[in-house]
């Protein structure tokens, strides 16, 4: 498929596409914006780190004018911020209460989602989802841009998903929240990839024939799993934090614990 020159392959078109991801790389925008996006789902960018755009254009061989266009793509995605005269930081991770009313709202109107899928999509729809889970579980035991490459595809996932279910409002809720991107920055070096994996394949199944019910049931049961798995990152991210807490005696909790 053929890129238009005029307009970078960015994330939204990427998700509205009716065939496989082009051949990588397409353009010099979208080999920065991968790199990036790798960077910054596997947390090689600290959450709210400054992002140098001049020390990564030599690092890719490239010039500073691609990474701006794709670090304008990550903005809109919420990945990254831009702060005047200053320049591009990443985005802070989500904090736990971000994280429930995230999956609150999730809950609210993805399964319904699915299950209006499961009534109205096109087959040529349900083709392109079962495509695109061929494409994840080709991903998922990849290196750091692969993992990269199916966080991005979990989002699509779901948008595709969301814009079957032949409600305008419910797509544009779905693709608002910028949720996956986010979710995957905690997940890195977990098996959030298989689990994931197995559980888009019921959702996908259910669709396919065409049982509103059971999509219903299949992305409720995501939803909550990939909360399930969220909560455990969080809690140990908490214990972690907890442990270099200072006593008063101005030793951390976890050295304290060492010299008992």
């Amino acid at each position: 498929m053929a890129a238009n020159n005029q307009e970078p392959l960015s994330f939204a078109r990427l998700v509205t596409l009716d065939e496989r991801r082009p051949a990588y790389p397409q353009s010099l925008v979208e080999l920065a914006y991968e790199q990036l996006l790798s960077m910054l789902v596997t947390m090689k960018i600290a959450p709210g780190a400054h992002i140098g755009i001049e020390a990564l254009a030599r690092q890719l061989d490239i010039s500073q004018t691609p990474i701006r266009e794709a670090l304008t793509l990550l903005e809109a995605q919420k990945l990254a911020y831009k702060i005047p005269n200053v320049g591009f930081r990443a985005a802070e991770l989500l904090t736990r209460r971000e994280v429930h009313d995230l999956f609150e709202l999730r809950l609210l109107i993805e399964p319904a989602a699915a299950a209006f899928a499961a009534q109205k999509a096109e087959d040529g729809a349900l083709a392109r989802l079962a495509g695109l889970a061929g494409e994840m579980s080709d991903a998922q035991t990849g290196n750091e841009l692969a993992y990269a490459q199916f966080a991005e595809g979990d989002a699509r996932l779901h948008h595709l998903v969301a814009s079957a279910s032949g409600n305008r409002f419910i797509a544009e809720t779905v693709e608002g929240l910028h949720a996956h991107l986010h979710i995957f920055r905690f997940l890195f070096k977990t098996n959030a990839t298989t689990k994931a994996l197995q559980e888009h394949e019921a959702i996908i199944s259910a669709l396919l024939a065409r049982d509103p019910v059971a999509a219903e049931r299949a992305m409720r049961a995501h939803l909550e799993a990939s909360r399930a798995r969220m909560n455990v990152v969080l809690e140990e991210q908490e214990r972690l934090a907890a442990a270099q807490t200072p006593t008063p005696d101005g030793t951390s909790r976890r050295g304290r614990s060492r010299r008992r």
